[in-house]
């Protein structure tokens, strides 16, 4: 989880002045379960006191798949719960949660009907599938590439993702979220598979990254990283 972002905001540093540091907080999980993502949510406070000592700028919650594994609309409680965290630490910071930037970058670029590609297993992968439902949006295809052990998101070779695109049904399409997980990565493939389909990709990673520097009230802009990050929004 501390890859893509970083990535993305280091590679902003080649076409704008602002310079960013990083700071991490761990919750536990080996495997992607229910019941894992369940007691690695409940140190969520933990991480955010934790962070809030360092008088952080932005802090983002950076696993999609804990927060919509918690009940449909969990996003706006868990933000709403870790602000009040920093708030009695004296150090208010504003809260970005992965599944929240996820469902609100599909508000920013007009997208109604999606393709989406998730690591996890399909139980949970449907989870995923019935929280964006419930946001407003259709999914129109989506893909369970059923990885169960965390560290082997990580692992999985961005370059399969044009492949298992190619074999969705997109034509329909507003968008498509080539990677509903921070962990897993994606970003060398986002441009590719926008040339491939000629539809806007985004993912869990740069939808986070998108609403941490609106959070700062920077411009929302950085190269290689698909159309949210172009600049146009």
């Amino acid at each position: 989880m501390e890859t893509e972002i970083p990535a993305m905001l280091t590679a902003r540093q080649q076409i704008r002045p602002e310079r960013f540091t990083f700071h991490s907080s761990r919750m536990r999980m080996k495997t992607v379960s229910k019941e894992e993502l369940s007691a690695m949510d409940a140190e969520s406070d933990r991480c955010a006191l934790e962070l809030s000592d360092a008088r952080v700028d932005v802090m983002g919650y950076a696993c999609l798949v804990a927060i919509m594994s918690m009940g449909l609309g969990y996003h706006r409680e868990s933000e709403s719960r870790l602000i009040q965290r920093t708030r009695e630490n004296d150090a208010l910071t504003p809260i970005v949660t992965s599944a929240g930037a996820l469902v609100d970058a599909l508000k920013v670029i007009g997208a109604k009907r999606i393709a989406l590609v998730a690591p996890y297993m399909k139980p949970l992968t449907e989870m995923v599938v019935d929280y964006i439902r419930n946001e407003g949006f259709e999914v129109v295809d989506y893909r369970a590439l059923e990885i169960p052990d965390n560290l082997d998101v990580a692992r999985h070779d961005p370059m399969r993702l044009p492949g298992i695109v190619a074999e969705m049904n997109t034509s329909d399409v507003d968008a498509i979220v080539l990677s509903a997980c921070v962990q897993m990565p994606s970003l060398p493939a986002v441009s590719r598979v926008e040339a491939q389909t000629g539809k806007p990709v985004i993912t869990a990673a740069i939808s986070t990254t998108y609403a941490m520097l609106k959070k700062l009230e920077l411009e929302a802009v950085v190269p290689g990283a698909g159309a949210l990050l172009s600049g146009a929004y």
